[in-house]
């Protein structure tokens, strides 16, 4: 387990949580998620991530179950070790994007079945109508299936 990180390695961190909590999240999510990007150790312990990232063992718990939920994290055991650690997969993206293809149909299926509910032609229902039809037309773009095949692209141009 490598405990000192390079300089550029933190700088990366530091950045990326700057960057993910200006999307709206939490700077101490971002930390564990760069710190995760990063990590080539085959995953990182609770204790690990509190110790380096200067964060609560709470806050870890926290930040790595809402990482989990949104697809960005795997739990992990070690052979031998009773504590959990934490990575991501090598195509985290991919993780993300799988998880949030299944967000976008259910707020769909929300949509669909509350337009009933509203009058028809009411700011509420052309909201609703237009949360329904963005999450169609996301849902629609197949965007799992378009990363695959863009990777695969990459990758035969990199051969």
């Amino acid at each position: 387990m490598n405990l000192q990180r390079q300089p550029h390695e933190t700088a990366f961190i530091e950045t990326f949580a700057d960057h993910w909590s200006a999307g709206g999240a939490s700077r101490i999510e971002g930390l564990i998620a760069g710190y995760l990007l990063v990590d080539n150790e085959g995953g990182v312990s609770a204790a690990e991530l509190s110790e380096q990232l200067s964060i609560s063992s709470g806050s870890v718990s926290t930040y790595t179950r809402q990482l989990i939920e949104r697809g960005f994290v795997h739990r992990v055991r070690k052979p031998g070790i009773r504590a959990h650690f934490f990575m991501m997969s090598s195509d985290v993206w991919a993780d993300f994007i799988q998880a949030e293809q299944t967000y976008l149909e259910k707020q769909r299926s929300l949509a669909e079945s509350a337009l009933p509910l509203f009058a028809p032609g009411s700011p509420a229902w052309g909201r609703i109508q237009n949360m329904r039809d963005y999450m169609g037309w996301l849902v629609a773009l197949q965007l799992p299936r378009g990363w695959q095949e863009f990777k695969r692209a990459r990758d035969a141009a990199e051969q």
